[in-house]
């Protein structure tokens, strides 16, 4: 059987645990879209690890993780995730790299950083992880793809025409150095040798293990609200978040994927630039992003404190309508503990009236918050593994937002380790 996890937000809803729980009965885990740009943050048996690239599945020792087509590729980046996790005493994981993934290159990641000085206060608020420079060569057709690096005539053409193009940049707009030749050719090879050991063709791989039952697994990035078509366009990613297209990303059938888990934040976080209706400010959001997430709400690539806010029934139900949910993940909810009151935004109010429906951009930016407020319940609930063991209070705020999302709660997060969960 095929299972997404996919996010219904901005990002950061904490797809890393579910997943890093769920893989312990699948096979096969495989992250099929985005780069390096976004972490999940992991806690259990071996430590904390942030993992950028790598499938959450990589520890255990039964798990085949592998990079798909969708992902952007920065070599350099995987493998040095992987020597982390060996040095934080993880066995070395079964790793396998789609031979139709396409790499990120070192200008790329200079593009991304020259375009952000640029735009100086315009900017979009970018990891400078390369992202929207790869997919845009990409889509462009002059990206390098894993099975070209070992066809030295078709390298060495590609790299003549991205020296034309990219120097007329580099030179005329951004007034930087130059590209060279011979040190693309030389990057290319230091690619090569890295990833050669693991290069597959993953879509036949994944044929025939789906044809044995085995139990595979695809992990998404970012959520649904980052995604470049349903998202807050222009302030999105460069590649599709949603479960639809992990069935791309990964070369298997749309029909093979069975049950999408989305995963939903007990509140809401957002790093970079965009709408965000339920934003908070001030004290009030200095002391829930200190209480969120594992240490904090802080980006696990930028370490960038992230924007906090209340739960957003608006943005969430469309993010889960949007993914085709069938079951949802409700995340860090222990966070809530230190609350006297909790508000919760159930609709947006836009040019006067109030609308359920989350709108596209331009009248996103106008919504208003209107809140209901929850009582809170004043205690920890880290530890608690039976629904009914819950406060009253908390299971009241789950049932609200479980009858806002219309999709079923059938996990419950509480708190960063692989078993603080309740199935319901």
């Amino acid at each position: 059987m095929v299972t997404a996890v996919v996010g219904a937000n901005w990002g950061d809803e904490g797809k890393g645990k579910i997943t890093d729980m769920l893989a312990k009965d699948s096979d096969i885990i495989i992250r099929f879209q985005g780069g390096a740009n976004a972490g999940h943050t992991i806690v259990n048996s071996y430590g904390k690890f942030a993992l950028h690239t790598l499938p959450s599945g990589v520890f255990y020792n039964h798990t085949t993780s592998i990079i798909g087509n969708g992902v952007a590729l920065d070599i350099p980046k995987l493998f040095a995730e992987v020597k982390d996790i060996e040095d934080g005493g993880v066995p070395t994981p079964k790793i396998l790299v789609s031979d139709r993934t396409q790499i990120v290159m070192s200008y790329h990641k200079l593009f991304d950083a020259y375009e952000e000085e640029r735009l100086a206060g315009k900017s979009y608020g970018s990891t400078k992880s390369g992202i929207a420079p790869f997919y845009s060569d990409k889509y462009a057709k002059i990206g390098f793809q894993v099975s070209e690096l070992f066809d030295d005539n078709i390298l060495k053409e590609k790299i003549d025409k991205i020296c034309t193009l990219k120097n007329v940049m580099l030179e005329h707009l951004y007034h930087k150095p130059l590209l060279t030749k011979e040190g693309l050719y030389k990057e290319l090879m230091e690619y090569k040798e890295m990833v050669s050991p693991f290069v597959c063709d993953c879509s036949a791989y994944l044929y025939n293990e789906m044809k044995a039952g085995k139990n595979i697994l695809l992990e998404g990035q970012l959520g649904s609200l980052k995604d470049p078509d349903h998202g807050i366009y222009p302030m999105v990613t460069s590649s599709s978040t949603l479960a639809g297209y992990g069935a791309i990303g990964a070369g298997i059938p749309p029909y093979e994927i069975k049950k999408i888990v989305t995963v939903v934040k007990a509140y809401s976080s957002a790093v970079g630039a965009g709408a965000f209706v339920s934003e908070i400010f001030g004290d009030e959001a200095v002391k829930l992003r200190n209480h969120g997430g594992d240490g904090g709400e802080y980006g696990a690539t930028t370490g960038r404190p992230r924007r906090v806010g209340w739960f957003d029934c608006v943005a969430s139900h469309y993010g889960c309508r949007i993914q085709g949910t069938t079951d949802v993940a409700f995340t860090v909810l222990d966070v809530l503990g230190y609350l006297d009151e909790i508000p919760v935004c159930i609709g947006y109010e836009i040019d006067g009236k109030v609308t359920k429906e989350f709108p596209v951009t331009t009248k996103l930016e106008k919504a208003k918050p209107v809140l209901k407020v929850f009582p809170g319940w004043k205690k920890d609930i880290r530890g608690i593994k039976k629904y009914e063991e819950l406060p009253k209070e908390c299971r009241d705020y789950i049932e609200f937002i479980e009858k806002e999302l219309q999709y079923p709660i059938t996990m419950i997060s509480n708190g960063p380790g692989r078993d603080d969960i309740i199935y319901r």
